[in-house]
C-alpha cells in the first residue's frame, strides 16, 4: 500500500524528495498520512478534490485485494 502510494505521489509532485508517507498498521486497519511540500498541495488535491478522490480510490480496490481495511 505504501509503495503504491509513494510511486503515485513521486510522479506528481514537483519536490519528490519532500514526499512523506507514514504507515500505521491497528487491528486489521492501514492508516497512511501523506506530507509533500506546502507547494505542491494544489497539484495533489486536484481541481475541486479530484485527484486526491482517485488517489483513494485507487488505494480501496488495492487495499480489498489484499484484504485490509
Amino acid at each position: 500500500m505504501k509503495d503504491l502510494l509513494n510511486f503515485i505521489i513521486t510522479s506528481l509532485v514537483t519536490k519528490p524528495d519532500a514526499v512523506l508517507i507514514d504507515e500505521q498498521k491497528e487491528n486489521g486497519n492501514i492508516n497512511l498520512n501523506l506530507t509533500v511540500d506546502p507547494s505542491d498541495m494544489g497539484i495533489i488535491i486536484g481541481k475541486g478534490g479530484q485527484t486526491i478522490r482517485a488517489i483513494r480510490k485507487l488505494l480501496t480496490v488495492r487495499a480489498i485485494a489484499e484484504n485490509v481495511r
